[in-house]
């Protein structure tokens, strides 16, 4: 999906994501072996794909429950202040310097969170998980307003991200998918994107 172009309000589209955003999925391959599954949401998918191939979530129950605690960290907090973040610091066409210190301090705050989980061990939930995947992408000091030398544990966790083979492959695909940089950039893209009200839902 093109997003900048409008490609989320196909109908198509909105049968597999009715909240009009990516990602979304489709396997048409399930393990119950009846009619394909379409999901939507990151968290959701994440957790689908982690138990239908038996990886990258424990199956031990205590062990378990910590990777799915935050990876509802992520979605309820990392995700939704960065994103604020990105979009105050950004794409608000006034800057407005309340909104700009509230998410930029509040990024801060959960950076310090994720470094101080990460004191003790080598990847949130011990060992790399869908926590770590779905954490990974939000953690961009240099377009949050944060310094990462501030958080020499997190600054450990993102370079050993970073440097997985499956990482550095999923960058590339998604730089062949999208090959422009630099986000939303256009007044048409910025109107798609920020200026949805209850009219576009259908």
């Amino acid at each position: 999906m093109n997003i900048g172009k409008g490609e989320q309000f196909k109908p198509e589209f909105l049968k597999i994501s009715p909240n009009n955003r990516i990602p979304a999925i489709v396997d048409t391959a399930p393990t119950d072996g009846g009619d394909p599954i379409g999901m939507f949401e990151s968290g959701a998918i994440l957790l689908y794909l982690a138990e239908k191939i038996g990886r990258f979530i424990s199956h031990d129950t205590r062990a378990r429950l910590d990777c799915i605690q935050w990876l509802f960290w992520q979605m309820g907090n990392l995700g939704p202040m960065a994103g604020q973040n990105h979009h105050f610091a950004h794409y608000a066409p006034d800057k407005n310097g309340y909104a700009i210190d509230r998410y930029v301090n509040e990024t801060g705050r959960l950076y310090a969170v994720l470094n101080k989980r990460l004191a003790d061990r080598e990847f949130i939930a011990g060992e790399y998980t869908i926590a770590d995947m779905a954490s990974y992408p939000w953690v961009l000091p240099e377009r949050q307003g944060q310094n990462l030398d501030e958080f020499q544990h997190l600054k450990r966790w993102k370079e050993a991200i970073k440097a997985r083979p499956a990482t550095q492959r999923a960058y590339a695909k998604a730089k062949e998918v999208n090959p422009s940089t630099g986000g939303i950039q256009t007044e048409a893209e910025k109107r798609i994107l920020f200026g949805q009200t209850k009219d576009v839902v259908r």
